[in-house]
């Protein structure tokens, strides 16, 4: 994995609320539903995913800015000679919606006796000792991140999915009300078992992918939705059902709503916000003789041009 700070585009200076907005900008831009003709797009998503779970987490973010642990949230090992392999898997889908990144040791073409020392303790649980017999310290096992894809209403809920690790161990994850795309849940102890008597586990980092729904959109705290109206409701005012997140409520629609009209259901977003409905008219498809012939002969007490200023230079 890249250096984090690159690939969110920020100074390792860089405040949480800068990384938190330069993470938004490029989750928004890269993610897979807006890019279905860019398949490097899914690529980017999870690149910037992983490098903001990493950055997001204070403590993390301190242990790789003093070369404690990579950009994957392995502990730092010597650098291995020109030759060495090893690397990462690709992501993996699990079962619950996650995906997965682990480490894959491979030795390569090359092959000493510290490479064979570390394959034993990991094997057996640090039994073997390091070079002349003095023995290895524990170490900590690498976190693992995944990124978890939630309903937009789950996520504005809140909820508890459970999850499949690629271990095959479920764990259950709780998705707090008013999640976001970015939101990082930290499961501590589910990561990669630690090397070494007594070392911990790493931990479980998943960072949730909101998934767009169909008639709902978020702006900060606030939900959003388009609400269609006929002509008669527009024009006369009415008493209609909206949907919210929480289940459909009465609205009233007052008379002479023209598009766009903008109502507020107080304290029906995310967090303390509002929902925000935007009237919608829609014109009749079939053909209305009464009401073609009513405009034919009716004139508006409003005189102004609709158009004023469209047309001038």
């Amino acid at each position: 994995m890249d250096d984090p700070y690159k690939i969110l585009g920020v100074e390792r200076t860089a405040s949480a609320d800068e990384i938190r907005k330069a993470y938004r900008t490029l989750a928004k831009r890269w993610h897979p539903d807006t890019n279905p003709d860019k398949p490097e797009a899914e690529a980017r998503f999870k690149a910037v995913s992983a490098a903001y779970a990493l950055l997001s987490d204070p403590d993390q973010r301190a242990r790789f800015d003093r070369g404690e642990i990579d950009a994957s949230g392995a502990e730092r090992a010597p650098p291995p000679p020109p030759g060495a392999g090893g690397g990462w898997r690709d992501w993996a889908d699990a079962p619950g919606g996650a995906r997965y990144r682990s480490s894959a040791g491979g030795f390569g073409d090359y092959f000493d006796e510290s490479d064979l020392e570390d394959f034993l303790s990991r094997a057996f649980g640090g039994a073997a000792g390091g070079r002349g017999g003095a023995p290895r310290g524990p170490r900590r096992g690498a976190d693992v991140r995944a990124s978890l894809q939630v309903s937009f209403l789950d996520a504005a809920r809140g909820a508890s999915r459970e999850v499949t690790l690629p271990d095959g161990r479920a764990v259950r994850l709780s998705i707090p009300k008013g999640a976001e795309t970015g939101t990082v849940l930290r499961l501590a102890g589910q990561g990669m078992p630690g090397t070494g008597e007594g070392a911990p586990a790493g931990d479980l980092l998943a960072v949730l992918e909101v998934q767009p729904h169909r008639f709902f959109r978020r702006e900060g705290n606030d939900i959003v939705v388009d609400l269609p109206v006929t002509l008669k409701e527009a024009v006369l005012g009415a008493r209609v059902e909206v949907p919210t997140v929480d289940g459909p409520v009465t609205l009233t629609v007052p008379p002479r709503s023209g598009e766009g009209t903008r109502l507020r259901l107080r304290g029906r977003g995310v967090n303390g916000g509002h929902q925000y409905v935007v009237l919608k008219p829609i014109l009749p498809t079939e053909p209305e003789p009464e009401l073609e012939e009513f405009l034919k002969r009716w004139a508006s007490r409003d005189a102004r041009d609709p158009r004023a200023g469209m047309l001038a230079p």
